[in-house]
């Protein structure tokens, strides 16, 4: 399964599911437009192929508990793959980083974090700054609200141009 090359259908069955979520094998089939029986067997090869991470639900954060958010740029004050290494492990295991993208240019990473409060989310940078990982510098930007949180629209990116 290495090799796995995806068609037209495959691609539809990743944008069905995407789009929303667990699916009866009916509803899927009817979907992607392919009869039940192999369109589930698709999925099983997709899942097995390891296109399908996994599931998960949209919570509506906000109508549960208030939360502030904040994207974090950080620059490293080193940069060996060691550095790199032993940064992403660390973050890899704190909660409230959401988020935690490898850039090029002037930042090396662009975090986003979500903690209860601007005081938990201070004590948490102290914790970082104070940790042997490497941060030379950081730069806060405080979220106020979320104009799009999207998915990418994998049947576009797979288009031919």
């Amino acid at each position: 399964m290495k090799n796995y090359t995806l068609d037209a259908t495959d691609i539809r069955i990743l944008g069905a599911i995407q789009e929303h979520g667990q699916l009866s094998k009916a509803k899927l089939a009817q979907i992607v437009n392919l009869s039940p029986t192999p369109c589930w067997t698709r999925l099983d090869r997709l899942k097995s192929a390891g296109f399908v991470r996994g599931y998960h639900a949209d919570i509506a954060l906000e109508r549960v508990v208030d939360f502030t958010q904040v994207i974090v740029t950080i620059s490293l004050s080193q940069h060996r793959k060691a550095d790199f290494d032993r940064f992403e492990t660390y973050i890899a295991n704190i909660d409230e980083v959401v988020e935690c993208i490898a850039t090029g240019g002037g930042m090396d990473y662009v975090m986003k974090v979500v903690c209860p409060s601007l005081s938990a989310f201070q004590t948490l940078m102290e914790t970082l700054s104070s940790s042997e990982i490497g941060i030379d510098r950081y730069m806060t930007y405080i979220a106020t609200r979320v104009v799009k949180s999207a998915r990418p629209n994998i049947i576009k990116l797979t288009r031919k141009p």
